[in-house]
């Protein structure tokens, strides 16, 4: 996929989803299920999907990397110039 991050997000969803269903049919309560349902797929999502997880970081920090607005693009410009040196 080209966005890591609908790719890991779908994933914990969608276990949520699935733990949270299953834990309602057998009959617990609705906020103990909840509970339940997102410490368990916490757990097997830093267990079983490092490598989803480590795409989306490395996405992260790309984006953060990349990301210059007009400001910080004039003031390295202005440090890169010799002409401007005090």
């Amino acid at each position: 996929m080209k966005n890591p991050w609908i790719l890991y997000i779908s994933i914990r969803v969608g276990l949520f989803a699935a733990i949270l269903a299953l834990m309602l049919a057998l009959g617990f309560d609705p906020f103990f299920s909840a509970v339940i349902a997102a410490v368990v797929s916490l757990a097997v999502s830093l267990i079983f999907f490092n490598k989803q997880r480590a795409a989306v970081s490395e996405a992260i920090y790309k984006f953060s990397k990349t990301k210059t607005d007009k400001d910080t693009a004039s003031e390295d410009g202005a440090a890169e110039d010799p002409s401007t040196k005090l």
